[in-house]
């Protein structure tokens, strides 16, 4: 078998400017890579008849996140809850956890305070603009 490795982690969203704002401003990433990819080769690859792509990669420690807002665009897939099949996440690790939380814009939804799980791991979750969950945990 071929060795694999990670690549990136994607994300749709309906509003790449107001995504791309939200990760740069609320992780402090670097500005990410911007594209946009189109044709009949993406559309088939995508499974989207006509589909164009707009994309923004921030390049993390060898990884990337990709957010792409797609024309056309699709129905809603945000799980509303974690525990909902289907449901997906990015695991984002800081430094000092208690430190990024009482740093967040007001704005910012959380699902709770930072908390210690059994396995001692301290996790909060939060909400970008589309609703998807991101997962902050000590690093």
């Amino acid at each position: 078998m071929t060795r694999l490795a990670p690549h990136h982690f994607g994300v749709t969203v309906t509003d790449l400017d107001r995504a791309v704002e939200f990760y740069r401003d609320t992780f402090d990433f670097d500005a990410p890579d911007r594209f946009t990819v189109s044709g009949e080769a993406f559309a088939d690859g995508v499974g989207v008849d006509g589909a164009t792509g707009r994309f923004a990669h921030f390049v993390l420690d060898g990884a990337r996140i990709e957010l792409v807002e797609y024309d056309p665009e699709g129905t809603d897939a945000t799980g509303a809850a974690v525990n909902q099949p289907g449901a997906k996440h990015l695991g984002l690790a800081v430094d000092d956890l208690d430190a990024f939380y009482a740093g967040l814009d007001p704005s910012v939804e959380t699902l709770s305070e930072p908390r210690t799980t059994e396995s001692g791991t301290r996790i909060c979750f939060v909400r970008d603009p589309e609703g998807n969950l991101i997962e902050v945990l000590d690093a």
